[in-house]
């Protein structure tokens, strides 16, 4: 899908807020300034987030407290090994998170997830869904 506008990038986060079950696994990948963080900023605001939504590509996790439950947004571009990250209790934030969202993730290391694959077509961007493992696409018919 085109997201030619701020506005397509607004709608696209608001049917995945609505499509994704709690605990979703997200990974946000393409190059850097296509938009992963400010579709990560939609998100947390489509489920309710009034404060300020910033990369963590230093602290490497960010929590973003919402009505509908916590937001996890995670950048993994600076890590060698993403599968660190499991040590770092990603598993313990599936269950209890209502989004789990991590830039430059890896669809090798993490099975079973959405991948929203940003690009740019020309001066437009371009957003591509696709499942991973045991993530089913077509349970989600508005995405």
């Amino acid at each position: 899908m085109l997201l030619e506008r701020l506005e397509d990038t607004r709608s696209l986060a608001q049917r995945l807020v609505r499509a994704l079950p709690e605990g979703a696994l997200v990974l946000l990948t393409g190059p850097m300034g296509v938009g992963k963080t400010t579709l990560v900023q939609f998100i947390a605001q489509a489920l309710g987030f009034q404060g300020e939504v910033t990369s963590p590509t230093y602290t490497l996790i960010h929590e973003y407290p919402t009505p509908e439950g916590l937001v996890v947004h995670i950048d993994a571009y600076r890590m060698a090994d993403q599968e660190e990250l499991y040590h770092l209790g990603l598993e313990d934030y599936l269950p209890e998170a209502r989004l789990v969202l991590i830039e430059w993730g890896k669809p090798e290391v993490f099975g079973d997830s959405l991948e929203v694959r940003l690009s740019w077509e020309g001066d437009r961007r371009r957003a591509e869904l696709i499942a991973h493992g045991n993530f089913n696409l077509q349970a989600h018919p508005e995405l």
